[in-house]
């Protein structure tokens, strides 16, 4: 008997031992950000790791006896963790995963929860003071509206027939008429006057042009030679003979 109790003993103290050892590994933190992950299997990881985070959470807060600031830290924890799902769920379809987008509850009787302003109301927190009454307020009708209900509110003024009848819309328009005259004779008036300007510089150095051409064209007629000037060919033969006289003086003795 002893040898057998000695090996449950043993056995019971290595289990110990490993859950010792287990307990000291260390401990891989979620990422606070998707974009921190690149695997489907990890993104699917933290993804059950918040469901269950989750659903703990939906369990405690059913407890009436927790107070009202224990219920709603629980709720805005919850909510919080729901917004981180949704994160992870995106990332697990970009990642080429499952898209568990398409299989989320789409309304919020769902998961038994209550929806306000996109905040979610789960368990006690529906019963909170302030919220209970919040969600009594009776709902905005959604009914979709037919065609015929749409074209009961089609009449002259919504083609705008009798936008004048008051007078205010022809007083906006005249001084708008008036205003746009005013602007449009200035700019014709500005553009006379440049043109008018641009016109009389041109005449002006027109004029300067005519004026010393006439006076370049007088001078050279003004000129007057007082005694007769020899022609080229006279001009050529005169040096000729000179020439002829150096060369009979220089060869040909006197």
């Amino acid at each position: 008997m002893a040898r057998n109790s000695e090996k449950a003993q043993n056995l019971l103290n290595r289990y110990v031992r490993g859950k010792e050892e287990a307990a000291r590994r260390p401990v891989i933190k979620r990422p606070s950000h998707t974009a921190d992950c690149r695997s489907v299997v990890d993104a699917e990881k933290w993804r059950m790791q918040i469901m269950r985070e989750i659903g703990k959470g939906v369990s405690e807060i059913q407890n009436s006896a927790l107070g009202e600031y224990k219920t709603r830290e629980l709720n805005d924890n919850i909510n919080k963790l729901m917004r981180e799902k949704r994160h992870w769920e995106k990332k697990i379809l970009e990642l080429g995963g499952k898209n568990y987008l398409r299989s989320a509850p789409k309304t919020v009787e769902e998961d038994g929860s209550v929806t306000y302003g996109g905040y979610q109301y789960f368990g006690e927190a529906k019963n909170l003071p302030g919220v209970k009454e919040m969600l009594a307020k009776p709902k905005l009708s959604t009914a979709k509206r037919s065609r015929a209900d749409l074209y009961k509110g089609v009449d002259a003024d919504y083609y705008g027939y009798r936008d004048d009848e008051d007078g205010v819309l022809e007083e906006s328009e005249a001084k708008a008429e008036a205003l746009i005259k005013k602007r449009a004779i200035t700019a014709l008036e500005n553009t006379l006057q440049q043109q008018q300007q641009m016109k009389h510089r041109q005449q002006q150095q027109q004029d300067e042009d005519d004026a010393a051409a006439v006076a370049a064209a007088a001078a050279e007629h003004d000129f007057i030679s007082h005694v007769p000037l020899p022609t080229k060919e006279e001009l050529d033969r005169a040096i000729l003979a000179k020439r002829k006289e150096e060369l009979l003086s220089r060869y040909v003795p006197v």
